[in-house]
């Protein structure tokens, strides 16, 4: 199995895996799911990750019950990334966000007693509130900062302009938001910005849905929650899949799978970039670790700058309701 490595989190951050290992994919409840849910986790920190990346509305708290249990006792082993603030329906839908100051330190509160920890490495809002300025959400974590509850200031799916109000408050470390061949909308403003002020970019969905992954058929998406996003229905969907076969098709030349080039891409941005793994189960660390191994040439990363370029991939990355509490 290939070897992990680690990068730093941003200027001033600490080092962590060069994989962060995305935690909504063991928010899972019931005695079998949970068993599978922490053995996973156990098998990916002797793999080497050591970014968790979890969130309190990941299944209301499930996801952050099963990291707690998995770390017990290896603590020291896991730099933990928690988000915050999102308000979710029983189906699991997204229908409002709180970033009130006393709202966060409550989020907090029950995050820490979930996790078993005393300290968050971590913390940041899932979203900017629209209704709370966001140097007082931003401030709530200062003050947690301060009392020694969180170590560091992460932001998560913000423009450049919140980013720098972000910033002036306190030093953010690490920007969490999408990022992907399928996805680039960051390298207009936000990447640059980023850079510019020492912060680290956590890049989720880099499979895109599955767009990416190679997996999916070329006709209609399956069903389900999971394909509510736009550019995977209807006429955009087969648009984008046939895009998304020029990826398949140097995956069969260089032999790897196309989410391991398509993960391996992400990493190929930038030495400030920790893409997210979504891995469900044991036998699924060892093909997300071989995309470390993968080497483009300048001529293929032509190709796929080509291909992908801005604007290839066509329809929204969220549906109406969830897309005006995006970064774009």
């Amino acid at each position: 199995m290939s070897q992990m490595t680690n990068r730093r989190l941003g200027r001033d951050g600490p080092a962590v895996s060069t994989l962060g290992f995305g935690c909504i994919s063991v928010a899972r409840s019931g005695e079998a799911a949970e068993r599978q849910a922490i053995r996973t986790l156990k098998a990916a920190l002797d793999a080497g990750f050591t970014f968790l990346n979890t969130a309190d509305f990941y299944g209301s708290g499930q996801s952050e019950l099963n990291v707690g249990r998995a770390i017990r006792g290896r603590r020291d082993e896991a730099f933990l990334s928690v988000k915050f603030g999102a308000q979710v329906a029983p189906n699991g839908r997204m229908i409002g966000l709180d970033g009130r100051p006393n709202s966060v330190k409550n989020f907090a509160a029950y995050s820490l007693k979930r996790l078993g920890v005393d300290v968050i490495d971590l913390y940041q809002p899932g979203r900017a509130d629209p209704e709370v300025p966001y140097e007082e959400t931003i401030g709530a974590i200062a003050d947690l900062i301060q009392e020694g509850k969180v170590r560091y200031l992460g932001v998560s799916e913000v423009g450049a302009d919140q980013i720098r109000r972000a910033h002036a408050v306190h030093p953010v470390t690490a920007l969490e938001i999408e990022y992907s061949l399928a996805s680039r909308f960051i390298e207009r403003e936000i990447l640059s910005v980023a850079r510019e002020l020492g912060i680290g970019i956590v890049a989720y969905r880099v499979l895109a849905e599955g767009m990416l992954a190679g997996t999916l058929p070329q006709g209609q998406p399956p069903q389900g929650a999971h394909f509510l996003a736009p550019r995977m229905h209807g006429e955009n969907y087969a648009r984008n899949m046939a895009t998304a076969q020029a990826l398949d098709a140097m995956a069969v030349r260089k032999g790897f799978t196309s989410a391991q080039l398509a993960l391996a891409w992400v990493l190929s941005r930038g030495d400030d970039i920790i893409p997210l793994a979504g891995i469900s189960r044991p036998e699924r660390i060892a093909e997300n670790l071989a995309a470390l191994d993968v080497r483009f040439t300048q001529d293929e990363l032509a190709e796929l700058d080509r291909v992908f370029a801005p604007g290839a991939i066509v329809g929204g990355r969220y549906p109406d309701f969830a897309a005006k509490w995006a970064a774009s």
